[in-house]
């Protein structure tokens, strides 16, 4: 079975989005979006987007920790191995149901209770007397980072002007690749203060929990869920009213009814999985799917196995390691400028261009034993990953659902990525022990071919396009 949507290259003839100079004055205001965004949007997207700072924060801090915490409590390599990945488990939890909590009790909500998760998880970490205890702090804080992967970009994109979502959206990405470099930092800073130096590591994560908690309290709901789930207009129409001061009564009681129509009773009473909606149910699953599949988790996690590979030394190993998160950093802010200039599809183009390359020319290196170019591949990789699916998959997924389903399908997008991380970082050590490295390249490399075939025949554009509009060019009627 062929699944196919509207030509994504073109705009079909009379669509809303681009013949709105034959629209009525009253017909526009419908779809108009501001052409300026305040800075209380800016702060409110900084807001939500620091989820995604204690999302990459809270996924490396563990890094620094994991040796003494092994000797400490003298763990089997089973039991280490558990401890270690408990966070990732916990993730994949809070990816699967945090759909339920952004739709039930609002995405201001859910936001707040992730930073409480991370406040509990940073404690439980420090203040552990022993492995089960300390399992159990990584599962919650995990839990966290699942839900943040649903609610975060969700709440950016249904607060965002549709020409600067791109930008706005893509921050909670960036923001993971800040956690990131700032966890790496942090453990080089405490490394040296003495025995309870692991503790501190991963228990100043609750400094920046706290602070983003009290931000949170300062976030509006979001209008879309007042509106169209709540059902309360009058709330809603408050806060279209602080997004977009310059528009009219008028304009803001359409935008509001626009809204209502996506969210119309129809639309309520109908389930997610169904056969109206199957393009953005295979949309957002395929762009979980190749984002895994393209290899980033198991270099981001095996960096220094496979550069010692090449013949590193561990000490160059780990300098090496440090470069890829600097370039992945850099890399994503040039992402964040081009997202909404060039747009999501030609975004992933160039990254799945870069993908083959880069990839390729490491399973040619490996096979030919050019291991000197490794590194420099390795770098492209992950520029070309940090520009193309690094920084549209969140945004991507948030764009393309109804109104009344977008929570869960930002929850089915951030499960299939969870899981396939997890299996990822799972088989990749035996990956690389039971076939040569350029074979497991080549696979990965591969992969990325499909990407791009997958980009050019599926993939719609949502540059610029309201959100109650995207589901035009998907087809949904």
């Amino acid at each position: 079975m062929t699944i196919r949507c509207k030509d994504p290259i073109k705009p079909q003839p009379m669509n809303p989005i681009t013949s709105s100079a034959t629209k009525t004055p009253e017909a526009q205001a419908g779809t108009h979006e501001s052409p300026h965004w305040s800075g209380r949007i800016f702060f409110w997207s900084i807001t939500s987007a620091l989820a995604g700072f204690l999302f990459g924060f809270d996924t490396v801090v563990i890094s620094g920790a994991e040796q003494k915490i092994q000797s400490l409590w003298g763990l089997s390599p089973g039991m280490h191995g558990i401890a270690m990945g408990a966070a990732l488990y916990g993730t994949v939890l809070g990816s699967l149901f945090g759909g339920w909590p952004t739709d039930r009790f609002g995405r201001k909500r859910t936001l707040l209770a992730i930073g409480v998760l991370y406040i509990i998880s940073a404690a439980g970490c420090a203040f552990a007397i022993g492995v089960y205890t300390f399992i159990a702090a990584r599962v919650i804080g995990g839990v966290g980072i699942g839900i943040s992967t649903v609610v975060a970009p969700l709440y950016i994109s249904e607060i965002a002007p549709a020409e600067q979502r791109g930008r706005l959206a893509g921050m909670f990405q960036f923001n993971i690749v800040f956690g990131i470099v700032i966890a790496f930092l942090s453990n080089a800073l405490l490394a040296p203060i003495g025995e309870s130096a692991w503790r501190w590591m991963l228990g100043v994560a609750a400094f920046p929990s706290i602070a983003y908690t009290l931000m949170c309290f300062g976030l509006p709901e979001s209008p879309r869920w007042l509106i169209g789930r709540k059902g309360d207009r009058a709330a809603g129409l408050n806060v279209l009213r602080l997004i977009r001061p310059e528009s009219s009564s008028a304009e803001l009681e359409a935008k509001a009814n626009e809204i209502l129509a996506a969210s119309s009773q129809q639309v309520t009473s109908e389930h997610f999985w169904a056969w109206r909606l199957r393009v953005p149910i295979l949309l957002a699953f395929l762009v979980a799917f190749f984002n895994q599949l393209s290899g980033i988790n198991a270099i981001l996690y095996f960096a220094p196995r496979i550069f010692q590979l090449t013949g590193l030394g561990a000490k160059a190993a780990l300098l090496q390691s440090v470069g890829i998160g600097v370039t992945n950093l850099i890399f994503t802010f040039v992402g964040l400028w081009l997202i909404d200039r060039l747009g999501r599809r030609t975004l992933l183009y160039i990254g799945s261009i870069g993908y083959i390359i880069s990839l390729g020319l490491t399973a040619w290196a490996f096979f030919t034993a050019h291991y000197s170019i490794v590194p420099a591949c390795i770098f492209a990789f992950i520029a070309a990953h940090a520009v193309g699916q690094g920084t549209v998959i969140w945004v991507l997924i948030s764009e393309i659902f109804p109104n009344r389903h977008r929570a869960e399908g930002q929850a089915l997008g951030s499960f299939t990525h969870w899981m396939f991380a997890a299996l990822l970082t799972t088989f990749f050590p035996k990956m690389v022990t039971v076939f040569e490295p350029g074979y497991v390249f080549l696979f990965f490399c591969g992969m990325m071919v499909l990407q791009l075939i997958w980009v050019k025949t599926m993939v719609i554009e949502t540059k610029g396009v309201p959100l109650e509009q995207v589901h035009e060019l998907l087809g949904i009627k």
